[in-house]
């Protein structure tokens, strides 16, 4: 079936999360058009880590579909996800602190030869393959700016690079859909720009869509195309930044204004 250049590249129909006689998510629907950075906002508590959790296939749907590419995915594991085009980021990154830099982002890397046990035993049918994954993982170290610290322990990285490494580790993935929870926290104002300068390029040069939990809205709103508001477990508001930003009833949730 060719692919319909109409339909979202995410779609969330009805989405519901119970945990005991706590519902974290209640019937919410959202689209995340191909090609977009999409913010997902609101104040601690409201559900969008949650929210992540269940598109990303971390933790089970109570009620309701997740479609991407049309696909109904709402049953698949986390790896089935993955392996069709789901990345996401935490807010603490979930690095392999004993490893180096270079060898998280060659973790993430589908379909190796040499992981499969008919090919493992014999060198020369996996080695090029090999060569050729330490180059893509060259290159998108690069692409963050954290080539020069490959051998670095990731334990001995700041904060901020931290970060960088976690995208840099999901773009080893060749992601079609990028999940993003508050790439910036406790990360300093400067850095916390430049990580989302990094996340425009990937849009830009990549075509990768993002969706992003962020608290910091005035680096948010500078990036984002569209903006979902959730407030006790449901949707309160979406629209443009400049829409969202003038919101008398997000204004009151986020600001008590």
């Amino acid at each position: 079936m060719p692919e319909d250049p109409a339909r979202p590249l995410l779609e969330l129909k009805s989405i519901r999360k119970d945990f005991g006689g706590l519902r974290a998510v209640d019937d919410v629907s959202l689209d995340v058009p191909k090609g977009a950075i999409v913010g997902l906002i609101g104040p601690n508590g409201s559900g969008k880590s949650t929210l992540i959790n269940l598109i990303a296939r971390a933790t089970n749907l109570s009620a309701g579909q997740v479609l991407f590419n049309g696909e109904n995915i709402s049953d698949l594991a986390s790896d089935e996800v993955f392996r069709r085009g789901i990345a996401r980021g935490y807010q603490e990154p979930a690095l392999y602190f004993k490893m180096t830099v270079l060898d998280n982002v060659l973790l993430p890397v589908k379909d190796q030869r040499g992981e499969q046990p008919w090919y493992a035993p014999w060198r020369r049918y996996w080695q090029g393959d090999e060569a050729a994954h330490a180059q893509t993982a060259v290159d998108v170290l690069a692409q963050v700016q954290l080539l020069q610290h490959y051998d670095t322990l990731a334990s001995d990285l700041s904060g901020g690079q931290m970060k960088l490494l976690e995208i840099a580790r999901c773009l080893m993935g060749r992601p079609e859909l990028l999940l993003l929870d508050e790439p910036t926290a406790g990360v300093a104002p400067k850095l916390a720009y430049e990580i989302f300068q990094q996340i425009a390029r990937l849009r830009d040069d990549h075509g990768i869509t993002l969706l992003i939990v962020e608290h910091r809205l005035e680096i948010l709103f500078d990036f984002a195309d569209y903006v979902y508001v959730m407030h006790l477990g449901n949707l309160l508001a979406q629209g443009k930044v400049d829409d969202i930003a003038s919101d008398a009833t997000v204004r009151e949730v986020y600001f008590g204004d």
